[in-house]
């Protein structure tokens, strides 16, 4: 299984629906909380699944299961926790909700996951990839840059 991870900002629409045609996904799955911000710009939900449709033939599907919790997420950015305790309480989170019994496989097959960071080191987008690889085994990551 082949799963990629993305980020919208401080990308061009042109470089980021390139990198989608490039790596030929077939789905993204959208893994914000918050996907209908208006600081999204092109990646703002409805605007998006009409791109993604468009320009790449690409399905779009948004896992809230696969997003922090806003407490988390406002404890990290907000409040000034540490990447490390953010990673360990996301990590749990993905266990406890059993993301890997509850999420299709092969939704993520050949699928982009889509967070907002640019960067996959400190983003949760790479840590449900190595928590999906580590659950079912046979995942090769791509962080689409």
């Amino acid at each position: 299984m082949k799963l990629y991870t993305i980020g919208f900002t401080k990308k061009s629409a042109a470089k980021f629906f390139g990198l989608l045609r490039e790596a030929e996904v077939t789905t993204l799955v959208d893994v914000r909380l918050n996907n209908v911000s208006q600081l999204s710009g092109f990646a703002k939900r409805d605007d998006l699944k009409y791109f993604l449709s468009e320009i790449c033939d690409v399905q779009y599907a948004h896992r809230i299961d696969l997003a922090p919790t806003k407490s988390m997420l406002d404890d990290y950015k907000k409040r000034g926790a540490s990447w490390a305790s953010y990673e360990e309480r996301f990590l749990e989170l993905m266990k406890n909700r059993r993301v890997e019994s509850t999420v299709p496989q092969e939704l993520l097959n050949n699928a982009v996951l889509l967070c907002s960071e640019d960067g996959a080191g400190n983003c949760h987008r790479r840590l449900v990839a190595e928590y999906m690889a580590q659950q079912w085994g046979d995942v090769s990551i791509e962080h689409l840059t």
